[in-house]
């Protein structure tokens, strides 16, 4: 995989370099040190995915997550920040990011970022557990009523999306509603279609969110 590396800490970007291109499946397609770098590197380099920084000095990384996840082709875009501010993290999800890390252990990155070209949104345990609490809100007395928050999606996809909301993956979906893991995917795929979504984390989202 190609990959795109923006922050503005220059020791995070050398170590970040040394650890990605040591890996024979991973070449650091180019670095810069703001959301511009980021953007103009995401349309010239042809990057697989783009690792960015929140607070970086002129355009930040939010900003810049926005404009290239605008492209229809986008590349995949993966936040390593120190910062798990609440309002971080949901706009980050808002926008569609793949994944949410804090920069505490940068060999930790390469098996995410294989996470996310494998097609799964990666968030670390802490970042995870505040996104769910930031959609969940207060706990819920009685089992919602789905077809009213979600008209749109058919008795089974509002199964899949309360099981996805529950953390489940794919395949514990699969044995929970008792259906093939291809039926599965494919509910997901008309879920993300018909909710404008990108990934399963923005389901659970918006599922915990209709429920406030």
């Amino acid at each position: 995989m190609r990959v795109v590396i923006a922050d503005d800490d220059a020791v995070v970007v050398e170590s970040l370099q040394i650890v990605l291109d040591a890996q024979p499946d991973i070449e650091v397609a180019g670095c810069g040190t703001d959301g511009a770098d980021a953007v103009r590197l995401a349309a010239d380099a042809a990057p697989d995915i783009v690792l960015l920084d929140i607070q970086m000095p002129g355009m930040d990384g939010l900003a810049a997550a926005e404009k290239i996840l605008a492209s229809p082709e986008s590349p995949r875009v993966v936040f390593l920040t120190t910062f798990s501010d609440d309002e971080y993290i949901v706009r980050a999800l808002a926008l569609g990011a793949a994944g949410y890390l804090i920069k505490q252990d940068v060999a930790g990155v390469a098996p995410a970022l294989r996470a996310v070209m494998a097609g799964r949104s990666v968030l670390e345990g802490e970042v995870l557990e505040r996104a769910v609490a930031l959609g969940a809100g207060a706990p819920v007395a009685e089992k919602p009523d789905l077809t009213a928050i979600f008209p749109q999606l058919t008795d089974r996809e509002r199964d899949v999306v309360a099981l996805i909301a529950e953390g489940l993956d794919n395949r514990e979906v699969a044995a929970a509603a008792y259906m093939g893991e291809g039926t599965v995917r494919n509910h997901i795929s008309s879920i993300l279609a018909k909710l404008h979504l990108k990934n399963r984390t923005q389901i659970a989202v918006a599922y915990w969110r209709a429920l406030r």
